[in-house]
Parts: structure tokens; C-alpha cells; sequence
């Protein structure tokens, strides 16, 4: 039976080519389609369900049912049998459905006579449409083959849709790609954005999903394989310079294109009559259904692989690569499934905006686009599924959404939005230059993070009186190879000259955690936030610390030099680098090199350990920065990387600020300065908060200082501690309220 109905499974695809040939609106295809389904697969009922919404479906054509049903009957997501195929996006099979689990009965289609139901996804990319159903009065389940061959045809309509075949007067579904849709995202880089998108990798649309020639495709297929290992093994060959971790994802790379049971399933695909582009992407959709359900992340990551790798070779097969022969829009708005800094870094400041469907609050790419300050938001689940270049795209990562064709109404509020943020904008300009003096008479200092040679013309046009921190190790980071010590001097020497004589941090090597660099062996941590990472990996690594501070100090060449060690936990880790400092300082003097003018020598406090380090250590250290990002983190046990818990915790609640106090406190005694750099900071209301508790100086984004100074410059800082004070004497659990209640009375 299985020869004879691979030869009627090929019949039926190449009449389905006929029918999508044929002259016709959406429906009558559709209807003419069910028919021959039923018909070529010898059963009662052939039939369409395809979504409406994202939670209802819709029974849009069928042979068997009544037909009066069609466009009438719906059901949500999950409810029946229909209803669970598309949310499991997992075939169903039985003989005898009314006793099916969550089978539900429809009496309006006339189906209480069919027994057998066999029911597959409509499937593409991962991205369910729908789902095909054929019914018979035998009490009896479908054969494999018969299984088999719904998937290929479901397949073949996902495609179908794809291309617009159902689309038309009174037909069953609207245009692919032309509704409005909103996406929910994670925030990881504020701002507003209106552009266009830009692809970074480009879809591929297959216009012939059905061929009549197995042997000239698999020829095809063998070809385009072929010109993929060779592709791997280059890849491979010029890798061995890039480290472990690179090697490895090309090793599995190498292993999948080598797989033989991967070419056998497209094989079999291209034997029941799909073409060599259909055959691959039809694996790649089953690839990305299993990668929808997997939690392990070895699983998730080798699955990522072969969608990746499936990617390759639709565009070896189509001719469709990244040279697409469109242009880059005026305003690109980036949107992809990951991107890698350097990636990022080569667009620069050209783009509006990037959306994400992965990435994590601490990636490389949000390492960049912070230091580029271009909104960012991840988590946009299947937007590169449903984006096409060119399309209208709104970002808003103030509050973590995209609007991706946007209707009127919201395009409209967003542009007032945008306007309104313009408006602040020559507000804060006119400020820039006057000092952030609070109503109250207390003088602020706002500096600015930076870790690029890009960051360094906003230190004049922010307003910011310095770098509160500067990130080394991006320059690390954007690299396949470590960098020399000459490379680094002549970076830090150039970020020196363009500061121009104001005070900029260099913060040591900060790695590990989620800054993992690709050229050194990675480290299986259970948990890498509380791991092998920044002062660990430099007191455990003494040459490559001992490397970066010869560059700082050879890059000052007798100017001042401030420099800072990231993540101390204890006093004795302090001592350890500072001594590290003096050592090599001693070796600058006696190699003839010129040594700073003057050296601070500081450390970031991100550890609630920290604050309670001995007296000694807030009187040897030369100044202390607290680290709040991480430090909120630590305090309140909850992962900045997990959106379930990071929310629940405020910056303004009684404790933290408690915490806080005490820190300033006992900076005061040993009178150290004392600094707060972090997200916090560059937020207004939180960053008047903090100056209410004490810190003075405070380290935020260029584009966060013209609003922080703006409201530092209207409030009384006494008037926003009492209230802090009163609401804590009353028990609640966070000041924000309370805070925000005066804010308010300034505007009147």
C-alpha cells in the first residue's frame, strides 16, 4: 500500500498545483481543495479550520459537513479536537472520537454520523494557521501514509496561504501580512522609535512548493547539501582562531549537515511530491515545533542549530540571501531573531530602533544598543514570521511593545508620544549647561555610562560632567581574538582626549555571567550571576588584568587616571587588586613609561556583602560606586533576567532605601565618595529618591540626564525624605506612591 499511495499522494499534490492555478476567488480554491482532499484520500469529510483571531478558529471550507456551517461554526484555542491540534500543534488520531479526550460536539455540522477524526496542524515555521481535518463513518485510524500525506498537504497550504491563494471577495482569509499587529516584549532599552523595518535576515518565500520530478530534486536537494557542507568545513577551517565556544556551534552544524536520517525525512518529502525548498522547510517547521516545547536549553540551543542551519540552506536552494537588492529604509527599525554585537555594531547609530523575538536583558546586543542608546525590546514572539521590510513599525521601549502596521488611532497617540518627548527635549537643552542644583540649594552630579568610541560626543551634548562608568569590555566582547595591549592603550587614550579633561571611570573587565566572550572556554555554571565573573576571573587571571591596567596607565600618559574594579564582595578581594595596581604601576615607573598625574582607585559595590566589609575598606578605597542593577538583584534574591519575579521588586521600597541610607552612612563617617550607577539612576522619580537618601553623585544613560536634571532642578529634597520617612513610619511597603503624590503638586 505505501508505494501505491506515495504515487496518489504525488497525484494529489500535482492536482493541487491545477487547483491553485485555476482562476477563482479564495473560497471557491479552498472549497475545490477540501473536495479533492476527500476525494483523493477516499473519505467522507475533508476540512478547513483556519484561525480568525489568535484565539479563535474558524471552520472556512469543507466537503462531508454542512455547508451552511462553514463561516458559522468557531471554537477557541484548545477547545475540541480541532481546537487541540492547533494549540498543541501535534496531530490527532482516533477511531472513535466522541470518547477522545476534550472532544467537543458540533451538532450545527451535521458530524455526529463520522466516528474516525484525524486532525493535523497547518503549520509554517512554527507559526500555526490552522488545521486540516478529514472524517469517516468507519470506526477505523488513519494509516501512517494517510497521516503522512495530510502533513504534506497541510504543508502545502501554509504555503498556499502564505502566497495569498485564499485571499478575495468573500474569501476565507484576509491578506497575509497586511493587519496590524501588537506585540508584548521585554524592555531592555528605553526610548520611542517610528521607522521601517529592516530584516536582518531576509524571509525566504517559496513560490513552488509542489514538483512532478523527484529525481530532479533530490538532485537539487544533494546539491545545495553539498554546497552547504563545503560551506560548514570553511567556516570551520577559518574558525579555530575563535575559541571553543564557536567551534562547537560549527562542530553541530557540521553534524547536522552530515546527518543522514535529516536528508532521508526530506527525501521522503520530495518522494510524496514536495519540491526541495518545501521538503526543507517543512523539517524546519517540525524543528521549530519541538523547539516551542523544549526546556532544556542544550535541546533548545541544538535545535536553534538545525533552524539555523535549515535557513542556510533555503537560501543556497532559492538564490534568496541577505542580498535581497532592497534598500535599506531612510528610518530602519531592525527587527530579527538574534543578532550578535559586532553584527549590531557594523548598522551603528543608522538604526531607529531593534526588536527581538529572543536576546535577554544582559546580552551582547543589549550591552551595545544601551551604549548606542537605541531602544531595544526582545521577546517579540514570531515578529520575523510576520514582518515584511518595509513595514510601518512602532517601538515603544518605555513600556515594552511594538506596533508592527499600526492602526490609526495608536499610530496617532504614538506620535504625540514622540512629539511630547521632543518637546522635553529642547526643555533639557536649554538646562544642559546650568549645574543640577536641587530647590533645596543641594548640589547633584550626573555623569554618563559609555563603553564605546560612539558614546563619547554625547558627554558634551547630555550635559554630563563626566564618564561615571566606562565598560571595557565591549571592546572585548565585539572581538573573535583578544585584544593586544597596544589596541586597548590607543582606545582608552582616544576615549581620554575626547573627554577633553573630565573625569571618566574605567571599570575593569566585567565577564562572565551573561558577557561571556566567544575566544575563551566557557563555563557550565548552574547559576553564572553568582559564578566565575568580573574581579573573579581577573584575581584568577592575574596577566590578563595586569594586560588591561598597563593599557590604562600607558593610555593616560601622565594625565589623571581613575579606575574601577567591578563586582567586590569582600575587603580582601579589594587589597588583592589594588596590590595588583601598585605591582604594575612599579613596572610602568621602571620600564621608563610615564605614570598619572594621580590614580583613584575604586570598587563597585553590587554585593549586599560589601556594605558590611570592615571600616578599613571605606577608608582605603578612593571612592565607591554602587552598582544597582545588580545589587537590587542580590538584595531581593530575584533575577533581573526573569520577568515572573524582577517586577515584583521596587527600587522605592522602604527597605532597599533603608539599605541604601546605611551605605551612605557609612561613606560619610570615612567620608568616601560615593556614586549610584544603574538603570535607577537615569529614571527621574527614582533618581530624586536617591538624592533624597544621601548619594550625590549619580552615573545613568546621556539620553536619562537632561530629565533627571530637569526634575532635580524643582524639588526640595527635604520635603521628598519626609515624605519617604512618613510613609515608611506608616507601614508601607514602597514610597513610590507617597513620592509621587508631591511630584505631582510641582506641576500645579
Amino acid at each position: 500500500m505505501g508505494d501505491n499511495f506515495q504515487t496518489d499522494s504525488r497525484q494529489m499534490l500535482a492536482r493541487l498545483r491545477e487547483v491553485m492555478a485555476e482562476d477563482g476567488h479564495g473560497q471557491a480554491r479552498l472549497d475545490r481543495i477540501t473536495a479533492l482532499i476527500a476525494q483523493e484520500m477516499r473519505t467522507e469529510v475533508c476540512s478547513v479550520y483556519l484561525f480568525r483571531d489568535a484565539d479563535t478558529l474558524e471552520l472556512c471550507a469543507t466537503e462531508g459537513l454542512k455547508a451552511e456551517a462553514v463561516h458559522q461554526t468557531r471554537m477557541r484555542l484548545g477547545e475540541g479536537l480541532v481546537g487541540r491540534v492547533a494549540r498543541t500543534g501535534k496531530q490527532v488520531n482516533t477511531a472513535d472520537a466522541p470518547k477522545e479526550h476534550g472532544f467537543r460536539y458540533m451538532p450545527e455540522t451535521g458530524e455526529e454520523i463520522y466516528s474516525a477524526f484525524a486532525g493535523v496542524p497547518i503549520q509554517r515555521l512554527g507559526e500555526t494557521l490552522g488545521v486540516l481535518v478529514v472524517q469517516s463513518k468507519n470506526a477505523r485510524k488513519y494509516s501512517e501514509d494517510e497521516i503522512y500525506a495530510l502533513e504534506v498537504v497541510a504543508m502545502v497550504l501554509a504555503e498556499m496561504a502564505e502566497l495569498g491563494a485564499f485571499v478575495g471577495d468573500n474569501a476565507p482569509m484576509t491578506a497575509r501580512h497586511t493587519k496590524p499587529v501588537m506585540f508584548r516584549c521585554t524592555c531592555v532599552q528605553e526610548g520611542a522609535a517610528e521607522g521601517h523595518v529592516w530584516l536582518h535576515e531576509p524571509r525566504v518565500v517559496i513560490t513552488n512548493p509542489i514538483a512532478d520530478d523527484p529525481v530532479k530534486e533530490r538532485e537539487r536537494l544533494h546539491e545545495a547539501v553539498e554546497h552547504l557542507r563545503v560551506g560548514v568545513d570553511k567556516m570551520l577551517a577559518t574558525a579555530s582562531q575563535g575559541g571553543a565556544e564557536q567551534l562547537e556551534v560549527l562542530e553541530t552544524y557540521r553534524m547536522f549537515a552530515n546527518s543522514k536520517g535529516w536528508m532521508r525525512r526530506m527525501e521522503e518529502d520530495i518522494e510524496r511530491g514536495l519540491s526541495a525548498e518545501a521538503a526543507v522547510e517543512k523539517e524546519q517547521t517540525a524543528a521549530r515545533t519541538r523547539l516551542s516545547g523544549a526546556t532544556d536549553q542544550y535541546l533548545r540551543e541544538r535545535l536553534h542549530d538545525l533552524d539555523d542551519l535549515s535557513n542556510r540552506l533555503l537560501r543556497i536552494l532559492t538564490g534568496q540571501g541577505k542580498e535581497t537588492g532592497a534598500d535599506i529604509p531612510a528610518d530602519p527599525i531592525l527587527v530579527a531573531r538574534n543578532i550578535g554585537p559586532a553584527e549590531l555594531l557594523d548598522y551603528g547609530r543608522s538604526l531607529r530602533g531593534i526588536v527581538l523575538e529572543e536576546g535577554s536583558v544582559g546580552s551582547h546586543a543589549a550591552i551595545v544598543a544601551r551604549a548606542l542608546a537605541i531602544p531595544l525590546v526582545i521577546h517579540a514572539n514570531n515578529i520575523t514570521t510576520e514582518a515584511l521590510n518595509g513595514d510601518l513599525i512602532m517601538v515603544d521601549g518605555d513600556n515594552g511593545m511594538a506596533h508592527l502596521r499600526p492602526e490609526e488611532t495608536v499610530l496617532s497617540a504614538f506620535r504625540d508620544k514622540i512629539a511630547m518627548q521632543a518637546q522635553a527635549q529642547e526643555v533639557y537643552a536649554s538646562i544642559r549647561e546650568k549645574p543640577a542644583i536641587t530647590k533645596c540649594g543641594t548640589r547633584m552630579t550626573l555623569t554618563m555610562n559609555a563603553g564605546l568610541m560612539a558614546d563619547l560626543p554625547s558627554l558634551e551634548g547630555s550635559g554630563a560632567e563626566g564618564v561615571g562608568l566606562f565598560r571595557t569590555e565591549l571592546q572585548f566582547l565585539v572581538r573573535s581574538r583578544m585584544p593586544t595591549r597596544s589596541e586597548l592603550s590607543a582606545l582608552y587614550s582616544h576615549v581620554l582626549d575626547n573627554a577633553k579633561g573630565k573625569r571618566v571611570v574605567f571599570r575593569t573587565l566585567d565577564i562572565g555571567s551573561d558577557k561571556v566572550l566567544s575566544y575563551m572556554k566557557p563555563n557550565d555554571e548552574p547559576n553564572p550571576a553568582l559564578g566565575w565573573r568580573a574581579i573573579r576571573v581577573g584575581l584568577d587571571k592575574p596577566g590578563v588584568m595586569r594586560m588591561q591596567l598597563q593599557a590604562l596607565i600607558r593610555a593616560a600618559n601622565g594625565r589623571p587616571l581613575t579606575v574601577m574594579f567591578p563586582f567586590v564582595a569582600q575587603y580582601e578581594e579589594y587589597r588583592q587588586a589594588r596590590a595588583e595596581m601598585e605591582k604594575t604601576l612599579e613596572r610602568e615607573r621602571i620600564l621608563g613609561h610615564p605614570i598619572p598625574s594621580c590614580i583613584e582607585v575604586g570598587a563597585m559595590l553590587e554585593t549586599p556583602s560589601l556594605a558590611f566589609a570592615p571600616r578599613r575598606f571605606f577608608e582605603e578605597v578612593e571612592f565607591i560606586s554602587i552598582g544597582g542593577n545588580d545589587l537590587k538583584q542580590f538584595f531581593f534574591a530575584a533575577d533581573r533576567e526573569n520577568e515572573r519575579v524582577r517586577k515584583r521588586y521596587d527600587t522605592l521600597n522602604v527597605s532597599f532605601l533603608t539599605f541604601l541610607q546605611s551605605i551612605v552612612e557609612r561613606c560619610k563617617e570615612t567620608e568616601t565618595p560615593l556614586s549610584f550607577c544603574g538603570e535607577d539612576a537615569g529614571r527621574p522619580v527614582e533618581a530624586v529618591c536617591l538624592a533624597a537618601m544621601g548619594l550625590r553623585a549619580l552615573s545613568m544613560r546621556p539620553a536619562s540626564i537632561g530629565p533627571v536634571k530637569s526634575l532635580l532642578m524643582k524639588v526640595d529634597l527635604r520635603v521628598v525624605r519626609a515624605e519617604i520617612e512618613r510613609a515608611a513610619e506608616d507601614g508601607e511597603q514602597s514610597v513610590r506612591a507617597a513620592v509621587m503624590k508631591y511630584l505631582k503638586t510641582l506641576d500645579k
